[in-house]
């Protein structure tokens, strides 16, 4: 469709820029618990950055950084209460400068990816790995460790990228409240400032490290999945962009084989990722009323074969991609590395009254979905894929239901220095898959994907990705981190009063006890299912069994280091 409804501003003020509620591009928080500000501002320049930081320094004003469209999927823009400030990057996002001779970028940071890798473009430079999705902000991709699918040079990070940076603290009164940081590559706070989760202050301008631009020659090869336990740990090794998506039901891998090619090699190839562009929005509310009945009749095998059907439609269109920027004329599609690194024209159109719109735009009916996403050590990655595939030996059915969102994507992610970045290489698991919009009701095999989950997170130690998840992810994972006892001790440097933390933050943190949520409901929102007289303890490691209210103590059977008793 050539035309849609962009994403509206997921800030809503009652009067003016004053009693304001805020919320994600999904329409809702993993808890489904709205947030509340008492205003909003809109900083134009640093200059009034800096004084909104001020001002709400001197009345001790909770604040949270919020983007233009706010694509994080846990509680990281809300802050405590309803008296709140939200500092909103919308309208700091201009391209600062850009120097060939030095390979550099200087961006305000509510500038987007596409932005970047567009004014990059226009110099004849790249920046080399980034995310899929263009519709993320650099300071929002920077502060959530947002990344692409590489291991080699520095990785996919994009900050790993960074050369430099400024960040608005506060301050005491001595000071006028606000500090004004310079980080660069020689400054070791860098490594905290650079994956903050927010807690820090509000990033206001930063510079990457760019490349000469390139181009890359992608090629997608479907194989059966009897291998792919042993081939996910090397491929990442082979190709410098390359990424594995897996259909476990069907048994089947895509292998994304790419790479870069001499400039001269001849394509025009453009990425136009079929997920990402705008749908009819009838056709988005046939697609979910198909799958709203499946779950509720239990219907696998629609699920499986509905499943089937996508897939053949993606990889029959080649994702999205094409040879000239118009039509898909086969393998292997070859352009400029701008043109191929990431994708969302969904974004990029004119209102057409929702007639059409992004897949998951909250002002239809399209696509509501939970995102589990975590990384697993590449000596772990081999044990971790057997042991998922030994659970789909039971019913191979169970995981139809992800191949509907086209699979479990698997992007290769270096070491970090950042102190909040991945602790060693490894590949990222995201798994998409259906939310109900009854917070009561389990999905369709919510115990085998909940065990996928645990055994992740706890059995083999996966990382959560800051900007994904549901709460259970988040749970004692700062243990994770080998220097986060350095970053706690910039944040109380930056933030001695935690203006920019929330209780959630601190809880992620490990400031404050663990961030699981005791009420009664569904395991599919990431919450204790018991009720108020049961010995749940997920302080020791013990969790409610999915799908189920308990109303004595027969709960929690599920421990970190072990599968369902």
């Amino acid at each position: 469709m050539a035309g849609c409804s962009p994403p509206e501003d997921p800030i809503k003020c009652a009067s003016k820029n004053t009693n304001c509620t805020i919320t994600n591009s999904y329409g809702a928080f993993p808890d489904r618990i709205g947030c509340r500000a008492s205003a909003v501002a809109y900083p134009t320049t640093e200059e009034e950055l800096i004084s909104v930081v001020a001002k709400a320094a001197m009345d001790r004003t909770k604040m949270k950084a919020v983007t233009r469209f706010s694509h994080s999927i846990p509680r990281l823009v809300c802050t405590d209460g309803e008296d709140g400030l939200l500092v909103s990057t919308k309208y700091l996002n201009r391209t600062l400068n850009i120097d060939p001779s030095a390979m550099t970028i200087s961006i305000e940071s509510g500038a987007t990816l596409r932005q970047v890798i567009d004014e990059a473009a226009k110099a004849g430079m790249a920046l080399p790995y980034a995310p899929y999705w263009w519709g993320l902000t650099i300071g929002g991709l920077l502060s959530s460790g947002a990344h692409g699918s590489s291991l080699w040079s520095k990785g996919s990070s994009v900050h790993e990228y960074v050369e430099q940076l400024r960040i608005i603290t506060p301050a005491g009164r001595e000071n006028g409240y606000v500090q004004v940081r310079t980080l660069d590559t020689s400054h070791e706070d860098l490594n905290a400032a650079k994956v903050s989760i927010g807690v820090l202050g509000v990033i206001s301008q930063i510079t990457l490290r760019l490349q000469p631009l390139f181009k890359r020659s992608i090629n997608y090869t479907m194989k059966n999945d009897s291998d792919l336990a042993d081939q996910a740990a090397t491929f990442g090794n082979r190709h410098e962009f390359a990424d594995i998506t897996w259909y476990p039901s069907q048994g089947k891998a895509v292998y994304r084989i790419d790479d870069r090619v001499p400039s001269n090699t001849s394509g025009n190839g453009l990425n136009d990722f079929t997920g990402f562009r705008s749908t009819s929005s009838l056709a988005l509310a046939l697609l979910r009323t198909t799958e709203e009945n499946q779950e509720l009749k239990g219907n696998a095998d629609g699920k499986c074969t509905a499943a089937k059907l996508t897939t053949r439609a993606l990889s029959g269109t080649a994702y999205g991609l094409t040879n000239n920027g118009i039509i898909f004329t086969g393998y292997p599609v070859i352009g400029y590395h701008n043109r191929l690194q990431a994708s969302g024209t969904c974004l990029d159109s004119i209102d057409d009254a929702r007639i059409t719109a992004c897949p998951w735009d909250p002002r239809v009916k399209g696509q509501f979905f939970h995102q589990t996403t975590f990384s697993i050590a590449l000596s772990r990655v081999t044990s971790f894929i057997r042991d998922v595939q030994k659970l789909l030996e039971i019913e191979p059915k169970t995981m139809c239901g992800l191949e509907l969102y086209n699979g479990i994507l698997m992007r290769y992610v270096k070491a970090s220095t950042a102190y909040l970045g991945k602790q060693e290489d490894a590949l990222d698991f995201d798994i998409t898959y259906y939310r109900s919009k009854d917070p009561m009701t389990p999905r369709l095999y919510e115990d085998i994907l909940e065990e996928v989950e645990q055994m992740g997170l706890f059995k083999y130690g996966g990382l959560p990705h800051w900007a994904k998840n549901r709460n259970l992810a988040f749970d004692g994972a700062i243990k994770k981190y080998k220097n986060a006892w350095k970053f706690l001790k910039v944040k109380e440097r930056y933030d001695p009063l935690g203006l920019f933390s929330s209780e959630w933050t601190d809880q992620v943190l490990g400031l404050k006890k663990g961030v699981t949520i005791f009420k009664e409901g569904c395991a599919l929102e990431g919450l204790c299912i018991c009720s108020e007289d049961s010995h749940c303890a997920p302080e020791k490691g013990y969790f409610c069994s999915p799908g189920k209210v308990y109303k004595d103590a027969r709960v929690c059977t599920l421990s970190r280091d072990k599968t369902y008793h």
